[in-house]
């Protein structure tokens, strides 16, 4: 079997939660790191592979695939076990939007490209993108405390796809220097998950 092939950047949440999926389920792979900081996701090369120019990107089984959610539904389709989502459609589904209030509400909205246009188009500064980005992060955080168990992990006593989004979405809030006080079932989750090895070697 060919090797699977991950273009990465240490830093993007996306790339992250791909290296935690394929760590979870044992998965050896090669990364071939695309730097973000120098827009060498717009590339002609990079592009050729990705027309939406982002990481992650997985080279598996003879597929090029994208979109990290996409990419993690693959893998445990592909390699059922440790599951990553419920296997009831109700329970599924609930964990989907979870996973979702972090991947769809919350990420795509304070990552690098939104960044830059807020200073292109609107001239914020550094300050001013920190505060749209902590405002952002505390919106979805607020909702996942609220849905968050009061013990274990999202996935119960394994992780599943929730907490996997969560990792990522939470160093961001350390970054932008986000007050984690009012999160307190997120960061006791956090810190579980950040012990466990599959999510340590995916850290950047």
């Amino acid at each position: 079997m060919a090797e699977a092939v991950l273009y990465d950047w240490p830093r993007s949440s996306a790339a992250y939660r791909v290296r935690i999926a394929l760590n979870l389920k044992g998965l050896a792979f090669r990364t071939v790191p695309i730097d973000l900081r120098v827009g060498q996701q717009g590339s002609a090369e990079f592009t050729a592979l990705n027309p939406q120019g982002l990481v992650p990107a997985l080279a598996i089984d003879g597929h090029l695939l994208t979109q990290s959610l996409a990419i993690i539904d693959y893998l445990d389709r592909t390699r059922p076990e440790p599951a990553l989502l419920p296997a009831d459609p109700a329970a599924r589904a609930a964990a989907l939007a979870l996973a979702l209030v972090i991947a769809a509400d919350t990420h795509p909205i304070q990552n690098l490209r939104v960044m830059n246009r807020l200073k292109s188009q609107f001239g914020a500064d550094d300050a001013a993108t920190y505060e749209w980005n902590r405002h952002w992060i505390g919106n979805g955080f607020a909702a996942l405390e609220a849905q968050a168990p009061e013990q274990g992990l999202f996935g119960g006593a394994a992780p599943n796809l929730v907490d996997i989004c969560l990792v990522p979405q939470m160093a961001n809030a350390r970054r932008f220097e986000l007050p984690l006080d009012p999160y307190p079932k997120l960061v006791r989750i956090d810190a579980a998950l950040r012990e466990h090895p599959a999510f340590a070697a995916a850290a950047p």
